[in-house]
């Protein structure tokens, strides 16, 4: 991923989402030549000048002040994900060729392993790529459908778009879809030059025309909190809450919790999973016993 690349396609795709009627501008009436906002006309809200705007939009951050940035966040009329990201992608043009490597974690530690297990709801802990890294019993359970693939890690993002399972599993798959370009773009931004993300977007956009155009997009988002509805192979139609929790120790490590409201039927069918969830460990467990004793 270009960094430069990156830079002037997130500015031209932010400054041509905007009208001159939303960012308060006289729009004279006349056909304009282009969408949204002209380069002179964000300079201006931006209270810096036409050519610096344009050297900006070619990609070139280098030496940007933080104050110019928050000001063409403003101008740009940028969310608090859109901001980090084009703070992140200035940091990425400011730093020294060797501290551009963000070092990440790739294995969970054994006591947030203790933790997730110590959980009464579906747990999981996923890296920035969206790589299915951990997860207590019912996490597993809850996300059973991903690990049909034979491919490791198993990979969120890439279920939802090279798996014809997909579509039934997300009930929403439109709304999943969006995001899960939007996260993995945001992590591109923080982290460009990973090479196991850029291999990951390679392939999708190689064989999914629906990631592909969503990652033209240049939309980015933070995953936090939100709803999902899923509908389990085994226990049906789900409505569940989730909340995402980086793990500080741990770089580009987020821990999810999946709940139901209580007393609704999803609750029911949550416990209901859980209940197969352990006995299907159980299983596995007796039958590699069993193929340990067997062993000569």
């Amino acid at each position: 991923m270009d960094d430069k690349t990156q830079v002037r396609d997130f500015l031209v795709s932010r400054r041509g989402r905007l009208t001159p009627e939303q960012a308060g501008l006289p729009a004279y009436g006349a056909t304009r030549r282009v969408s949204g906002l002209r380069r002179e006309e964000v300079a201006m809200l931006a209270g810096v000048s036409v050519d610096y705007y344009v050297r900006l939009e070619r990609g070139n951050l280098s030496g940007v002040s933080e104050s110019v940035l928050e000001a063409l966040a403003r101008a740009l009329q940028l969310d608090e994900a859109e901001r980090a990201h084009l703070f992140d992608l200035a940091r990425t043009a400011n730093a020294s060729p060797t501290a551009r490597r963000r070092v990440t974690t790739r294995r969970v530690r054994p006591q947030v392993q203790q933790m997730l297990d110590a959980l009464g709801s579906p747990a999981w802990v996923r890296n920035d790529r969206g790589d299915f890294l951990a997860a207590n019993v019912q996490g597993h359970a809850l996300y059973s459908e991903i690990f049909r693939d034979p491919v490791r890690p198993a990979n969120t993002i890439r279920f939802t778009f090279l798996s014809p399972r997909a579509r039934d599993f997300f009930d929403d798959w439109e709304g999943t879809a969006d995001s899960s370009v939007a996260i993995l773009r945001a992590a591109a931004g923080r982290d460009p030059h990973n090479k196991a993300l850029s291999d990951l977007v390679g392939e999708l956009a190689t064989r999914s025309e629906e990631f592909r155009v969503r990652w033209a997009a240049h939309e980015v988002a933070f995953h936090r909190t939100g709803f999902k509805r899923l509908h389990h192979p085994v226990v049906g139609a789900l409505e569940l809450n989730y909340e995402g929790m980086e793990l500080t120790a741990d770089v580009g490590l987020t821990l999810f919790i999946y709940s139901a409201e209580p007393s609704s039927v999803s609750a029911e069918r949550l416990a209901l999973l859980a209940s197969w969830a352990l006995s299907e460990d159980q299983e596995a467990k007796l039958a590699a016993a069993e193929a340990t004793a067997q062993t000569p």
